[in-house]
This record gives structure tokens, C-alpha cells and sequence, in this order.
């Protein structure tokens, strides 16, 4: 079950967090700034570095006979790396024959999560709810509940035993006729289960230590079921030590202790030869080139693989760098917002604007930071780049000046005043009349249809006649 817990901070409170977050803000677009400008140093110095060395190593064609004329050079080389070196851990008397063993400590914990929703108030004030919950987990290392905001859950952590992480490593591995230097050792990874095979003597120190916690625990008021005496509390499975109860049934307090180990294994290793053993190529740029790959790797896919690493660590610098300028520039703007939200719409609307108006000059900035770095450390692209776009820039500022120039030298026709909108009103045609139904014409008898044909041809004959006597005068 969640728990929630409301805290209220004042306008005032609110003002004063804004005027230090300026400085914060200022310090964060400095440093967002030099990290922009120094990682387009070290990618270039990287790449520059990386091209140095694929032009200038050599191949050492056999690893298991020391060549003199190879001494001081950049080599590329395959071999297995092995030892005789038997490494142990202390405190549980393991050990074994490998280049190096690890000892991993877990502990199953209740852990705390926190979420948080920011709410504005008329005049100034901000709500903030704090939702808490908790779930068991693994951890790396004890969590205190003390600290913990439920109060249901501030006496349930503890752990059976503290037990520290470790690990060694051998002083000397063998690369044929040579030995690896300390760094490459430390670039070595091939781990494999290291069994857990514990005396009985060191189990029993350690059941009666988890027991003993376990009782001091109790005494603190903790909640805790005693282990039985009968029962053991102290298990080892292959590569593993586990404190508690059942290792299948994790509970909180227990502690998993996980061993391995790197065993030898081929290798690939870009490096200058120093008479039996190697050391870092130091670039004309002063940087140093020291590679160890496991397994088999040519020299080409050694440095496409660190010239791909570099752009992606490029890349990501880049964006941390913009994203700091621009919370940098947020932070300094902080402060008018901050004054307005005495009506928090108003304020809200301010802080959006605001917002992105940052990330514009925040962008901006960064690509202008990025731009003057690459004309430092690589003069002629980025001059190169820089005629280029300012030539853009002439033909585009010169061809709206022949547009403005063409409008300008076009006839102009004579001013028309604008015709002012006239309003028509709708017609409504008025409701028509019924019309009266004609009736049908009387049907005549043959008689009477006669007596109208004599009648008309009497009529046409007396026309005749008045156009005649017409025609006559």
C-alpha cells in the first residue's frame, strides 16, 4: 500500500529556491559550454590517434619468441593469456589458479520508491504530493529503513552478515614470450563459476554470526522470525554462499555471495613493445593507445570498433552538453515564472514560452560552441565548412535582393481603392397565388364545330378583301 505524504512551499521559499537556481543555472551553462568545446577535442584527438596507430603498427607474426626488432614499436598481436598465478580470497579460504577472482555481495532488501506531482496554488504556493512504495529486491548494499518515510516499514530491514565486495588479480600473465601489463590484465574478462566449497569450521563463524545479528536485530524491537537452532542458515551451491533461510525462498536479511573467476583465454592487444612486457603507444597529440580485445581480432576490426566507440561517446557527450546548456539557461530564467505564478495559468504560460525560447538559444549556442571547436582543432574543414555556409547564406541574402529589386522596377498600375463589401440582403420570393384550375372546353356538337368553320372562312374572306381595297388606293 502506497504512502502520501503532502508538503507545501511558500511563494517566499519558492523566490529564494529561484535566485540560487540562477547560479546554479550560470554554473550549468559554463560547464555545459567547456564540456561541449573539450569532447570535439578529445573525439578529434581520438580519431587522430586512432589513424596514427592503424598507419604505423606492425604485425607480430609470433608471440612465443621475443623479437628484438620489435622493441618500442605498435604491435598487433594473438596469443593466449594464461598464469601460474594462484589467487585466494581471504575470508572464505577459496582460491584457484586464473588471472583474476571476484567476490559479488547481495542483499535482499525492502527498498523505497518515491514519485512526486508539483501543484501550483493561487499566490504563489506549490503542493507537492510525495507517493511512496515499497517492494523487495536485491541490493548491492544494506539499505538503513530508518531512513525510510512509512513508519510500518522503518524496523524491518537488517542482514544476517556484512560481507564486502573483493576481488584480485595475478601480477603475472603470460602472452607467449611476454607478459601483460596491469591495464590489459584489468581489460581481461572470461569469468567462470568459482566453486564455494567452505570449511566446516568457517561455516559454523558464520551461522553463529548471522544468529547472533539476528538476536541483536530482535532486541531492537525488529520484526524478525528466529532461525531454529536444528536449522541451517548458512547454504553453498556451486559458485555461491547464501545466508538465510531456504536460497530458493529469498527473505529479507538474506545476504548472496556469488564467486568467479577469469581463466585464461586468447586475446588480441594493440600496444608498444617494452622489452618482455608492453606499454601504452603515446600519439603525436599526446594520446595513448593501449588495447586488449578477448579473443581473436584483426587489427582492422580492433580500430573500427574504437573509431564506432568514439563517435558513439561523441554523440552522447553532445547531447549532455546541449542538454545542460539548455537547463542551464531554464534554470537562470527561472525566476520570472516564478514571480507570476502568483496566478499559476499565467505563470504556467510563462514557464511553456519560456521553455522553449531556452531550447532554441540552448541548441543554438551548443551547435555554435561545436562549430568554432571544430575550426580550432580541425582548421581546414572547418574553414572549409564555414565558406561553405557563408556562401549559402551570400546567395540566399542575394537572391531576395533581385526579388526585392524586380517588384520594385515592375509597372505599377493605378491604385485601385478597395471596393467596399456590400450587403445583400436574401430575397424571399413571395408566396404565389393559388392559380384558379383551368376547366376543360365545351365539347361542340357537329353542327355548331360547322357553323365555326363558315365562320372563320368568312373571316379570312373579309381580310382579303380589306387588303385588296388597301392595295387598290
Amino acid at each position: 500500500m502506497a504512502y502520501t505524504e503532502v508538503t507545501r512551499t511558500g511563494y517566499g521559499t519558492r523566490l529564494k529556491n529561484s535566485l540560487g537556481g540562477v547560479l546554479i543555472g550560470i554554473l550549468m551553462f559554463i560547464g555545459g559550454t567547456i564540456l561541449l568545446w573539450w569532447n570535439e577535442g578529445r573525439a578529434v584527438k581520438t580519431s587522430d590517434m586512432l589513424k596514427e596507430g592503424q598507419k604505423n603498427y606492425v604485425e607480430m607474426a609470433n608471440p612465443a619468441v621475443q623479437d628484438p626488432q620489435l622493441d618500442g614499436q605498435l604491435v598487433h598481436a594473438v596469443a593466449l593469456a594464461t598464469t601460474t598465478d594462484s589467487l585466494s580470497d581471504g575470508t572464505f579460504n577459496l582460491g584457484a589458479v586464473a588471472v583474476k577472482i571476484h567476490r559479488n555481495v547481495e542483499y535482499y532488501q525492502w527498498i523505497e520508491h518515491e514519485k512526486t506531482e508539483k501543484k501550483d496554488k493561487i499566490g504563489g504556493a506549490q503542493e507537492t504530493t510525495h507517493t511512496y512504495t515499497y517492494t523487495k529486491e536485491w541490493s548491492g548494499s544494506p539499505i538503513n529503513s530508518a531512513e525510510f518515510k512509512d513508519p510500518d516499514y522503518q524496523a524491518l530491514n537488517f542482514v544476517y552478515q556484512t560481507v564486502e565486495d573483493a576481488s584480485s588479480a595475478a601480477e603475472n600473465v603470460t602472452f607467449g614470450a611476454y607478459r601483460l601489463n596491469s591495464s590489459q590484465v584489468g581489460s581481461f574478462h572470461n569469468e567462470q563459476p568459482l566453486a564455494a566449497a567452505l570449511d566446516a569450521d568457517l561455516s559454523k563463524q558464520m551461522d553463529k554470526a548471522a544468529r547472533d545479528n539476528a538476536k541483536a536485530f530482535l532486541s531492537r524491537g525488529g520484526l524478525l522470525d528466529l532461525v531454529p537452532d536444528s536449522a541451517a542458515i548458512v547454504h553453498t551451491q556451486g559458485n555461491v554462499v547464501y545466508i538465510g533461510r531456504n536460497p530458493n525462498v529469498p527473505e529479507v536479511g538474506d545476504v548472496k555471495i556469488t564467486f568467479t573467476k577469469d581463466m585464461p583465454s586468447k586475446v588480441s592487444l594493440i600496444a608498444k613493445v617494452a622489452g618482455d612486457t608492453f606499454t601504452y603507444y603515446k600519439a603525436k597529440n599526446g594520446y595513448k593507445l593501449d588495447l586488449l580485445y578477448m579473443g581473436e581480432n584483426t587489427a582492422e576490426e580492433m580500430f573500427d570498433s574504437e573509431h564506432a566507440t568514439n563517435k558513439l561517446i561523441t554523440w552522447l557527450l553532445r547531447i549532455l552538453g546541449i542538454l545542460i546548456v539548455i537547463g542551464g539557461l531554464r534554470s537562470i530564467v527561472s525566476i520570472v515564472p516564478t514571480l507570476l505564478k502568483v496566478l499559476p495559468f499565467l505563470g504556467q504560460i510563462v514557464e511553456t514560452g519560456l521553455g522553449l525560447v531556452c531550447g532554441i538559444i540552448g541548441l543554438v549556442w551548443s551547435l555554435i560552441v561545436i562549430a568554432i571547436a571544430w575550426i580550432r582543432y580541425r582548421p581546414v574543414l572547418g574553414i572549409i565548412l564555414l565558406v561553405i555556409a557563408a556562401a549559402l547564406i551570400f546567395l540566399l541574402v542575394r537572391r531576395s535582393k533581385k526579388r526585392k529589386a524586380a517588384n520594385v522596377n515592375a509597372p505599377q498600375g493605378p491604385e485601385v481603392p478597395p471596393v467596399p463589401e456590400i450587403q445583400i440582403p436574401q430575397y424571399q420570393q413571395p408566396p404565389q397565388p393559388e392559380q384558379p384550375q383551368q376547366q376543360a372546353p365545351p365539347q361542340m356538337t357537329p353542327e355548331q364545330q360547322k357553323e365555326f368553320e363558315q365562320w372563320k372562312q368568312f373571316q379570312e374572306f373579309k381580310k382579303m378583301q380589306e387588303q385588296q381595297k388597301n392595295n387598290g388606293q
